[in-house]
């Protein structure tokens, strides 16, 4: 990801509820995502409308790969979402191999966990963060990956 990619991202705003998931909700977040030392293993995503989203892949250990995303605002809520995912999965797993990847998600964002259990995630916890200057609910959640 370039640093103009990662502005990019960094100024995305979403409506209502999401703007949870604004880079610019939480200091800490936002810093990490524009610091092109603190940025590690991000990824951006281009389709035939430019810029579409982000991906970061952390390895956690030889064996789990925790990751974040994000979609362009406009794209989100119109059944994108699954695709996405399984293509930025399949990058992931082509090039990092692990047994399984994870992820973390806010709790009232059942539109995004949905879309995690269609890609075959399963929910394995749920615990507090501090995050946007408050303390929230997140669902810790699975995915086993079938190595051919």
């Amino acid at each position: 990801m370039t640093q103009r990619e990662a502005e990019e991202i960094a100024s995305w705003h979403y409506p209502s509820d999401y703007a949870f998931y604004d880079m610019e909700a939480d200091k800490e977040d936002y810093e990490e995502f524009i610091d092109p030392a603190l940025r590690k293993h991000a990824f951006s995503v281009w389709g035939q409308g430019g810029l579409i989203g982000f991906f970061s892949f952390n390895p956690v250990n030889d064996e789990t790969v925790d990751i974040g995303l994000g979609m362009r605002p406009d794209l989100t809520g119109k059944g994108l979402g699954e695709a996405f995912l399984i293509e930025g999965l399949a990058f992931a797993a082509h090039k990092l191999k692990p047994a399984q990847f994870t992820l973390s998600v806010a709790s009232f964002n059942h539109r995004a966990i949905t879309v995690y259990q269609r890609a075959e995630f399963s929910i394995v916890a749920t615990f507090m963060q501090k995050t946007n200057g408050g303390e929230y609910e997140f669902v810790k959640m699975v995915k086993e990956v079938k190595n051919d």
